[in-house]
């Protein structure tokens, strides 16, 4: 019996690699995202076993149904990436203005958040009991970039999330993991490699890594038997200014 996955922002990107990745390893696949365009085209990717589902995570009432929509298709969940997350362009802290940074963390932390929570809830009701829920966290859970307040607050919080539901989801067979990713090439990291400010105020292009590297990681994480589990996981391109003086 094929294994149920839950990918959210599967419209593109990483969310997509992932899903297409979990698919090829033999999981049937929920891919949600607010772009129903975007589905479609990873669908036309996957192929048989991807199921797209628009849903904005930042929206109980959509989360909900999308939770739904996954019981009365499917009848349970065994594996969650909680993916879907937002940025800003760089911008120093002095001139964030408070809309800016919650609408980030609408995304990254409240969304991330209110699906591992329906995710957290279905895995513990359903038998057999238990799933897995990885949540895409980043480098920026380390380390900050200049001028991004918003997402690195947003991600330290998701190593916060990660460690609490990986503490109480003991009691349900409930594993949570992290994955940390940096400069996986995707639209949303084309100006890295072009250029993009760094520690000391110059701009440099920096390397990335082919994001099929991030699905293979997921699709191992995914795979561990729930006694098992990965707590945090670095992929990242090997020479990005990470490790080092800034």
């Amino acid at each position: 019996m094929s294994r149920i996955a839950l990918v959210t922002g599967a419209s593109s990107g990483i969310g997509r690699n992932a899903a297409v990745s979990l698919v090829k390893a033999g999981y049937t696949v929920v891919g949600t995202a607010r772009s129903q365009e975007g589905l479609n085209e990873t669908a036309s990717i996957a192929g048989e076993g991807f199921y797209g589902f628009a849903a904005d995570v930042t929206d109980v009432v959509s989360v909900d149904k999308l939770f739904a929509e996954l019981a009365d298709k499917h009848g349970r969940l065994d594996v969650l990436f909680n993916n879907a997350g937002n940025a800003l362009l760089s911008i120093n802290f002095g001139d964030l203005e408070l809309e800016q940074f919650t609408g980030v963390l609408d995304v990254n932390t409240t969304g991330a958040f209110l699906v591992a929570n329906r995710a957290y809830r279905m895995m513990r009701d359903q038998e057999p009991q238990g799933g897995r829920i990885i949540n895409n966290g980043s480098i920026s859970a380390h380390a900050p970039r200049p001028g991004s307040a918003p997402y690195t607050v947003s991600k330290h919080a998701i190593t916060g999330l990660t460690r609490s539901i990986a503490l109480d989801g003991r009691a349900h067979n409930i594993a949570c993991g992290q994955i940390d990713i940096g400069n996986a090439a995707s639209e949303m990291t084309d100006q890295i490699s072009k250029g993009i400010l760094q520690a000391d105020g110059s701009i440099k292009g920096e390397s990335t890594m082919n994001v099929q590297h991030v699905g293979d990681a997921v699709v191992h994480m995914a795979n561990l038997p729930l006694e098992t589990n990965i707590l945090f996981m670095t992929v990242m391109a090997t020479d990005m200014p990470f490790v080092g003086r800034g």
